[in-house]
């Protein structure tokens, strides 16, 4: 990957919705250049999808909070069953397995402290497994990126 590259992935980045018309002109290609680079970097798994950013208060979830998991044990069909409904849980944006005291940390969008509460009660709480929780709000995001600056 070398500097045209970069610009590209940092162009596409700050705006997924350029056309390559405008993409060739940001970075200083033809557009058949431009397109031909794009499609490499896409068929090599660096691009992997572009997505629409949604506003969180506009549906109706504006407050963010990080819920930590600790599992009971680290039984292969308890993790799986917990994954699985985790992946099929709306609020959720992200959820890592993570090394240290607890096993899992999630990233959910919900409507304050009630649509907090059921995403608890509704969700992880009804999981078996589930040994114990810790949760803290987010105050204000001051940096959000979707992939690291190329």
């Amino acid at each position: 990957m070398n500097t045209i590259d970069q610009n590209i992935l940092r162009a596409l980045t700050a705006d997924g919705r350029l056309s390559n018309a405008e993409l060739a002109e940001k970075v200083g290609l033809s557009p058949s250049a431009c397109w031909t680079r794009v499609k490499r970097l896409e068929q090599s798994g660096v691009i992997r999808g572009y997505h629409a950013e949604l506003d969180q208060a506009k549906l109706g979830m504006p407050d963010t909070v990080f819920i930590e998991v600790m599992m009971e044990k680290h039984d292969e069909e308890i993790r799986q069953r917990f994954e699985n409904v985790v992946l099929s849980i709306p609020e959720v944006l992200e959820c890592h397995l993570v090394t240290g005291e607890y096993d899992y940390v999630i990233k959910a969008a919900v409507g304050g402290t009630a649509g907090y509460e059921a995403l608890l009660r509704e969700h992880l709480y009804r999981l078996p497994g589930v040994r114990h929780t810790r949760s803290f709000f987010t105050l204000r995001c001051l940096k959000q990126r979707h992939s690291p600056e190329p």
